[in-house]
């Protein structure tokens, strides 16, 4: 079980968490060989809720959305500052490029949980750089962003913030990467972190989970399991549970 030490107790107590299916409508995000992640993201970010809703009664639960439709990406953080959440889980499914080797993305599979950071160590660039394009779908995105999410000197803005809620970030990715491990059976390649616009414009902590690899055969097909999308939820569900019931403790 990973150790806790909550900062923060009274600013940092969970009454409302915004829960962020990635992409949706004329975003897929990653394709594996038939499954577009939009879907299994909202499967899952579903599921999380429902357990939330179900056995912490007290915590409001938003969605950025809840069926399958395009949602800018400053709007998804926006949500989650207009009504004040005390904490923000988005949900997405990975993947290699396309142009890997067979055999490698036979052998790559498993989750990662991102936090706000500048280090973007090993495919840590690589994620960001593809989550963060989505703003290239939207309209008028010139206006909107001050960055390209496609050059990396463009990165270097991301130094400067967030640093109030990195730590509370950590922790919950720290208690969702356990969980995932233990409870849901997935392998881990740990807590990473990376400068993801969806968290960097968010005044709370913030995680981004990456569930599986969809350009892994056995992973995509998993998945898709009903079974195991409950378990990864589950997972996800009990980690905000520890993690608001430390708060709890507290005060």
């Amino acid at each position: 079980m990973a150790s806790f030490h909550p900062v923060g107790m009274k600013e940092f107590a969970v009454t409302k968490i915004v829960i962020d299916p990635g992409h949706g409508g004329k975003d897929p995000g990653t394709i594996g060989s038939y499954t577009k992640e939009k879907d299994v993201a909202l499967k899952v970010a579903m599921k999380v809720g429902e357990y939330v809703e179900k056995n912490i009664p007290d915590v409001e639960v938003i969605y950025t959305r809840k069926d399958d439709r395009f949602i800018d990406l400053k709007k998804r953080s926006e949500i989650a500052n207009e009504h004040d959440a005390d904490l923000f889980v988005s949900i997405h499914a990975n993947s290699l490029p396309k142009s890997t080797s067979v055999q490698r993305k036979k052998a790559i599979k498993g989750s990662e949980v991102y936090v706000m950071g500048a280090q973007n160590t090993d495919r840590a660039l690589d994620v960001a750089k593809r989550e963060n394009s989505v703003i290239l779908l939207e309209e008028d995105y010139e206006k909107n962003y001050d960055f390209d999410p496609q050059s990396a000197e463009s990165y270097i803005l991301f130094n400067l913030t967030q640093s109030a809620y990195q730590d509370n970030s950590l922790l919950l990715a720290a208690l969702i990467d356990d969980q995932l491990t233990t409870r849901a059976g997935r392998k881990s390649y740990g807590v990473k972190q990376s400068s993801l616009y969806v968290m960097w414009s968010t005044a709370m902590p913030s995680v981004l989970v990456e569930i599986g690899y969809l350009s892994n055969p056995v992973e995509e097909k998993e998945l898709n399991n009903t079974e195991v999308q409950s378990y990864i939820a589950s997972g996800i569900y009990r980690a905000i549970k520890e993690y608001k019931e430390a708060f709890d403790a507290q005060n």
